[in-house]
């Protein structure tokens, strides 16, 4: 990442993954006055919020500080040394200006502003010229300045004379699409970042603590430099390296928490780029792509797609409704005129979910935002000179108690918000009601979305002819999974419980044929990101999903809502019937794929002609595709019912057909709540388990269940794998099933990067390992071991879940405990060594992957122990 000191992946390290924890204020003049003192102001509450940044090992190389003003025109016309144009006739700007990060090599820096002004030349834009941004070097450490760019500010206007008089958010349109192509990934020695290029607002950032921003730009210490209101941020790289392009604010947004589905929400904005169009952008919409910049950080990528929906026609505040939603599926007191504003653009994008307070303007308004759970704080005061100052924190503000007329906090899923034009406070309610009369969302939700269970059901519930044996076996069904998952989910309805630890080998390490789910592990929420209580907090999460195709996001209308409405995503035989007849009339149609491979061919084959048949389907006009694996047999092998649907999810995404299908999974493996999670977590937005329900239906019959009869069985399975997934999603702090749908939060463990790549996209897998060709061996050791002829066959018992002897590899053996219990008894540490002799012959046989590794004496001697210093 040009400007930063982030290396590149290496090793075990991902830049990817880095997070952060950060301060955020605002200061606002409700009257709309241009004051340098609300500068002033700014500054001083961004000083403290100096505990919530951080430093490097150096105290003057900070993680970033920054500050987000309205364009000072009065000081620009004050400080360049050309003439600026005037505003037009509504007052707007019709120049823009920004500043610019380029390259500190003075070759370097010429070529990236010549490509400038191609790209300009290009938007029918014209540069009227470039002003040095005054900085004071010295104030910052050596880490900073090591990276740090050459800034320069920009001012662009309309070339053509017709064009003269366009300013505001429609030069800020044209702008944008200058500064998308100059951006664009390229030669890192020509770098150039803009943190923002607008009519309407402008950014002063870096890599620097809160108290050197006014230090560092000289100008925000001019008294011409004058704003109505200031957005500040102070950064904090919970684990993540520093950088001058990732301070904040950024052009629209700053933001203190973590979007834990970023992923997804990455993937599914690609997705919906072929489908993008707007008149008010203009021109091939093609050359703003992509939306999000690889490698950008959560924050950015919401930035970007936050400025693109509302340069795209949509006022701020109706952008992060979208982005982040009220908790609206179960609140009885919320009104049905804005139940249906969030139901209706649930249909167009899901959620950006996670802990979050994020400060938002456009230049006119300002304001903030927490997600639906409120798990990032946020207090707000309103004071006699009609001063808001709203921060992450109580105590960033200096002022007397007689002066403060008015304070509260910010509440979940609610907006705070100041128009400077309105000389006002918006309140929430005001904000949404505006929202939900922008068009007619009831009518359209009422008429579009259709419940599955109003259909009838017009065909029998979908079978398989071959024997339950042979298709467990199939499968790769053990003992153990009856009796150990499946028959507790059925007796309860809830998901089993076992001890916290695995002592068994990984699935890449392991001599036993695994599903592909083992080499899969749920990420979870960790350092400033917490998870959620799904039983408390029940009111704020939600398991329903919507089938169909999506629309153009920036074309409002009832075709945008012409769903099927499902109450969960794991379903029963019945719904599966549905779902797999739906004609069309009233609803999408659906078609259904077979997911399967001839055992004689190449499973890799086998994916592609599925891949194959879902871009045909798709480009057809079916809307909801079913990846069924049912019908396997001696002839045909099952693909991983796993590979099978991010196969063809993030094949659809490469051909931007992804948004034209929803993906319903019918799946033989998928029995325990891992499984159904991963299946959703890839891109399904429904999952039938069809052979764990005929495995529970089945114990039933065979008096497994004293007093449960076949239906209520299913049943209770159902309930526990829903609520399962519930508790899963919830651990990474995940609160609708919409925005866990392709987010993808696991990481692999054992497969190879080829195999990643090409069918688990933008999945971490750190340690390498297995490509395509094992896991077709695992499946067609499986398939052979069926159909091999063998009288009186029943399921094996792995002793997978407990130690069996013959059975899976344990590094804590009957023998191994009865060492450390004996040990521990008469405190004889020869017993214990012979624990620990036991425990690492075992870790080194292929229990963990610590135990693989060796010493490398040949690298440098060993060292006597008489030489080593004793611990005193």
């Amino acid at each position: 990442m040009p400007f930063s000191r982030i290396p590149d992946p290496r090793g075990l390290y991902d830049p990817d993954q880095e997070t952060d924890s950060c301060g955020v204020a605002v200061v606002a003049d409700t009257s709309g006055r241009h004051l340098h003192s609300i500068v002033d102001e700014a500054l001083a509450v961004l000083a403290n919020l100096t505990h919530r940044g951080a430093v490097g090992r150096e105290c003057n190389s900070g993680d970033g500080a920054g500050i987000l003003l309205q364009l000072p025109t009065e000081f620009f016309d004050a400080v360049t040394a050309f003439e600026l144009p005037p505003p037009n006739a509504m007052g707007e700007n019709t120049y823009a200006a920004g500043n610019c990060f380029l390259p500190v090599d003075q070759e370097a820096r010429g070529r990236a502003v010549v490509r400038i002004h191609r790209y300009a030349a290009a938007e029918g834009l014209r540069i009227i010229g470039w002003r040095e941004v005054p900085v004071d070097r010295d104030c910052v450490g050596t880490v900073a300045a090591q990276c740090a760019p050459y800034i320069s500010q920009c001012f662009v206007t309309c070339a053509e004379p017709r064009d003269r008089s366009v300013g505001g958010i429609a030069l800020d349109r044209r702008v944008f699409a200058l500064r998308r192509q100059v951006e664009r990934i390229h030669s890192a020695d020509d770098a150039v970042y803009f943190p923002s290029l607008s009519a309407r607002t402008i950014v002063y950032k870096g890599m620097l603590t809160p108290t050197q921003l006014p230090g560092y730009f000289t100008d925000l210490c001019d008294a011409r430099m004058r704003t109505a209101l200031a957005v500040v941020h102070s950064r904090y790289s919970t684990n993540t390296f520093p950088s001058w392009s990732l301070a904040q604010p950024y052009r629209c947004i700053a933001h203190n928490g973590e979007i834990n589905t970023i992923v997804g929400n990455r993937n599914w904005m690609r997705a919906r780029e072929p489908m993008l169009r707007s008149a008010l952008l203009g021109g091939d919409i093609d050359r703003m792509f992509p939306i999000c910049t690889p490698g950008g950080s959560d924050s950015s990528s919401f930035d970007e797609v936050l400025e693109f929906l509302t340069l795209g026609g949509r006022s701020v505040q109706h952008a992060i409704a979208m982005m982040i939603p009220g908790a609206w599926e179960n609140d009885s007191s919320m009104p049905d005129e804005m139940r249906a504003f969030y139901q209706f653009h649930a249909c167009l994008m899901e959620p950006w979910d996670g802990p979050a307070s994020v400060t938002f303007s456009d230049g006119t308004v300002v304001g903030a935002v927490l997600d639906r759970n409120g798990l990032r704080p946020g207090r707000w005061w309103r004071m006699r000179n009609g001063r808001i100052v709203l921060a992450s924190e109580s105590g960033v503000f200096d002022a007397p108690t007689s002066e403060v007329l008015e304070k509260g906090r910010l509440e979940p899923g609610r907006m705070f918000l100041v128009d400077t034009a309105r000389r006002g406070i918006v309140s929430d309610a005001e904000i949404k009601s505006e929202l939900a009369s922008t068009a007619p969302y009831r009518e359209w939700v009422e008429g579009g979305l259709v419940d599955l269970e109003e259909i009838p059901e017009s065909a029998p519930a979908r079978g398989d002819p071959a024997p339950l044996l042979h298709r467990q076996l199939l499968f790769g069904y053990q003992a153990e999974d009856l009796q150990e998952v499946l028959l507790p989910m059925a007796r309860t309805g809830s998901e089993p419980l076992g001890s916290m630890g695995v002592d068994t080998p990984l699935a890449v390490l392991s001599d036993r044929p695994k599903l592909l789910y083992d080499y899969f592990v749920q990420l979870f929420a960790q350092v400033t990101n917490p998870p959620l209580d799904a039983i408390r907090e029940e009111v704020v999460t939600t398991l329903g999903v919507t089938l169909g195709a999506e629309q153009n996001l920036f074309e409002a209308s009832a075709l945008s809502c012409r769903r099927i409405v499902l109450d969960k995503p794991v379903i029963g035989p019945g719904k599966m019937a549905k779902v797999a007849e739906l004609c069309g009339a009233r609803t999408p149609r659906s078609a259904v794929l077979r997911g399967g491979f001839d055992p004689r061919g190449s499973l890799g084959e086998g994916v592609e002609r599925l891949r194959e048949s879902a871009r045909t389907a798709a480009a057809a006009g079916i809307e909801i595709l079913v990846i069924s694996d049912r019908g396997s047999g001696p002839e045909q092998a099952p693909i991983p019912s796993l590979l099978a649907v991010s196969a063809v999810h993030h094949d659809l995404v490469r051909h931007g057909l992804r948004t034209k299908v929803s993906l319903v999974v019918e799946s033989g493996d998928a029995r325990e709540v891992h499984h159904i999670a991963l299946l959703i977590g890839y891109g399904a937005a429904a999952v039938h388990p069809y052979l764990a329900l005929e495995s529970v239906e089945a114990l039933s019959e065979q008096d497994e269940l004293p007093g449960i009869d076949s239906k209520m069985a299913s049943d209770n399975y159902l309930r526990a794998a829903n609520s399962g997934v519930l508790k899963v999603m919830s651990k990474m702090g995940i609160a609708t099933v919409h925005s866990y749908t392709g987010a993808q939060v696991f990481e692999a463990v054992g497969l190879g990067r080829e195999l990643v790549d090409e069918y688990f996209c933008n999945t971490r897998s750190r340690i390498g390992g297995i490509g395509i060709t094992e896991v077709a061996r695992e499946v067609l050791m499986r398939h052979a071991a069926t159909y091999r002829t063998v009288q009186h066959r029943q399921l094996s018992s792995s002793g997978e879940f407990r130690y069996r002897r013959g059975g899976e590899l344990h590094v804590f053996t009957p023998e191994s405990v009865f060492f450390l219990q004996h040990a521990t008894r008469t405190g004889r540490s020869e017993i214990f060594r012979r624990y620990s002799d036991e425990v690492d012959r075992l870790s080194a046989q292929g229990g963990t992957l610590r135990g693989l590794f060796r010493f490398r004496r040949e690298i440098r001697q060993l060292i006597p122990l008489d030489q080593v210093e004793p611990v005193e």
